[in-house]
């Protein structure tokens, strides 16, 4: 039986957050549920699909974010409760159906995890995702610990379904990613039965319909406000005449300092669990009881603005402090040191930040593609082809750590699917050649709509698709083109190649980017072609080292040496940069190059380029 479906005990079992979600999730009787895989949510889909058989649960990795929800919303819709999880930036992509699915809303209760990312530990932006549910009107909680995780997501889904509206979950990486003490509750044994009753007035939102369905969200919110009054999640901790509004992880960080700046009790919290809508009495009620407040949340200023607005409002005599340099900063995480700071300075109490132990630097380890990777390969065979005149938009992902020396192919990226569009950009106004890179998860994501307006509109670029057969970056998800599962080698859904002639692309070509020569040969053939209008796309189709080991267990059989002819032109290392290369002195005390062979993959790639790299066989 997996952990997570064991039956209710006293005995409490230490979760990660996003493992009590699913815990709660299963506890409040969901069924559906979809996601795109993005850190810090991947654990919560993935946590579903080993679970799924098992506990009668329909789990979907589907093909990008916009999609997961609106699936979601049809079982709500038809009576099955459902669950879909992303990242912050993932909500932008499905904000289109968010926005009004708060309109429609549902039958069943849905719950929307949404995983913030301060410090930016895995994205390429730092949002502050609680804005989104103020702007579409839905109820939003926010957890600081797994206990709590698992707690609101059961409280969400129970909220959704008495308002007929779609609950958020506010996430952020150190609730995601810590590790807490969980109580597990009852797991229900009924599944329920999905129906759908024909409503088109209230579901199909043309204009008139969204009108009366906007109004109708309006008195959702003034229910809702209620609710958040008298909340669980929302409550006053200590006394005296200082007081302090927290939230999500940050209620932690208020409680260490407190302790150790010996103010514990001493002042009054208000912890803000159901933070949309605005529990406006509430707060107005504490600000009421005290002299001054420091509002302590991460990024931006949300409840900061929202508690200035009430005592402005309610015209409550109550300094506010928050955002600022001496007080709580804006950008990247907080901590307990910044937070004590921001305490000390604002209720004038002695601290002096603690003396850390020093210790020389590690040497610096950036991140980089493993060894064996075949994107490492196609690199290079690009490079060799095209050289730094192309501009390479590219895209996210593992290969978006071509970015770093030597590879450097990489010089432009906003987000998932960009590299395609904004390519045909590129490629209208400069006089230069362009070459995209995008992974195969990611062009069935993002990638299609801006390869089929490239095809629309003649655009005259290079389109590389890194197929590696899985999503790697994220923890080797599924997607529609995969070719490898436990099982063995199965018929894609979905042909990656089919996908771009169906598009209307005529100039198509497949290569192992492990075989130098040969890809070195059709981008040359590809790069003759570019003088004419029009898309190419090169699909570059090599599995994920990785993936492929431990989807079919095979072994490797051999490593790859420096002999003793190397004449050290340290081509390998300017060039290729792979990992298992080593730069160091022999027994002799002469500098040489060798291959670590505890890293090297076996890939033959460097072979290839120097003939003083030769195979050897691994013994047993």
């Amino acid at each position: 039986m997996d952990e997570l479906l064991v039956p209710a005990s006293n005995r409490k079992h230490l979760l990660l957050g996003n493992e009590a979600v699913v815990r709660g999730a299963m506890e409040g009787n969901v069924r559906f549920v979809a996601a795109y895989p993005g850190t810090p949510s991947s654990e919560i889909i993935d946590r579903f699909s080993r679970l799924a058989e098992e506990a009668g649960v329909y789990v979907e990795y589907s093909v990008n974010e916009k999609v997961s929800m609106e699936t979601a919303c049809a079982a709500a819709l038809s009576g099955v409760r459902s669950l879909c999880s992303m990242k912050h930036v993932g909500l932008n992509v499905a904000a289109d159906a968010f926005m009004t699915l708060a309109y429609v809303g549902v039958r069943a209760g849905m719950v929307m995890v949404v995983a913030d990312d301060p410090s930016l530990h895995s994205s390429q932006n730092e949002q502050d995702n609680r804005a989104y549910a103020k702007m579409a009107g839905v109820p939003m909680l926010e957890p600081s610990t797994p206990e709590e995780a698992r707690e609101m997501t059961l409280s969400g889904l129970d909220l959704s379904e008495a308002y007929r509206i779609p609950c958020m979950l506010r996430t952020t990486t150190r609730v995601n990613h810590s590790r807490g003490p969980v109580r597990l509750g009852e797991l229900p044994r009924e599944k329920p039965t999905a129906s759908f009753t024909k409503d088109p007035f209230n579901l199909v939102v043309v204009p008139m319909v969204g009108r009366k369905l906007r109004l109708a969200l309006m008195e959702k919110e003034k229910m809702l406000r209620e609710e958040a009054e008298k909340s669980p999640f929302n409550f006053v901790t200590g006394q005296g005449e200082n007081g302090i509004i927290t939230s999500g992880v940050s209620w932690l960080y208020v409680q260490d300092a407190l302790r150790d700046l010996g103010l514990e009790g001493k002042v009054k919290v208000l912890k803000l669990g159901f933070t949309h809508p605005m529990p406006r009495k509430l707060v107005g009620n504490f600000l009421r009881g005290v002299g001054k407040v420091l509002v302590v949340e991460e990024l931006e200023p949300f409840l900061e603005e929202a508690v200035k607005g009430i005592a402005q409002e309610e015209e409550i005599p109550v300094k506010i402090v928050g955002k600022g340099e001496q007080w709580i900063p804006r950008a990247f995480e907080l901590d307990s040191v910044k937070v004590k700071r921001a305490v000390a300075r604002c209720f004038q109490v002695p601290y002096d930040p603690p003396t850390i132990f020093s210790a020389p630097e590690l040497p610096a380890r950036p991140p980089t593609l493993c060894p064996g990777c075949p994107h490492r390969a196609t690199y290079f065979s690009v490079r060799k082809v095209f050289g730094d005149e192309a501009v390479y938009p590219t895209d996210i992902g593992c290969y978006t750590l071509g970015v770093l020396p030597p590879l450097r192919m990489a010089d432009f990226l906003v987000c998932m699917g960009s590299s395609v569009s904004t390519a045909g950009g590129f490629s209208r106004v400069l006089d230069r050649p362009v070459v995209a890179f995008i992974g195969d998860s990611t062009f069935f994501h993002g990638g299609i709509p801006g390869l089929i307006n490239a095809v629309s509109h003649d655009h005259r670029f290079l389109l590389v698709i890194l197929d590696n057969g899985t999503t790697a970056m994220t923890g080797h998800q599924p997607h529609p083109g995969v070719e490898w599962t436990r099982r063995g080698r199965i018929e894609p859904a979905v042909r990656i190649e089919d996908v771009v002639r169906g598009c209307g692309v005529k100039k198509v070509a497949l290569v192992n980017p492990l075989q130098m020569k040969k890809t070195q040969e059709v981008l040359e053939d590809l790069r003759r072609q570019m003088k004419d209008p029009g898309v190419s796309v090169l699909i570059a189709k090599s599995p994920c080292p990785l993936f492929e080991r431990r989807m079919t267990g095979k072994k490797q059989k051999i490593v790859f040496k420096v002999q003793g002819d190397c004449d050290r032109c340290k081509r390998c290392l300017r060039e290729l940069g792979c990992p298992a290369f080593v730069w160091e002195a022999s027994a002799a005390g002469e500098e040489c190059i060798r291959i670590n062979e505890a890293l090297c993959n076996g890939c033959a790639f460097c072979a290839q380029m120097c003939p003083s790299i030769k195979p050897e066989k691994i013994e047993g």
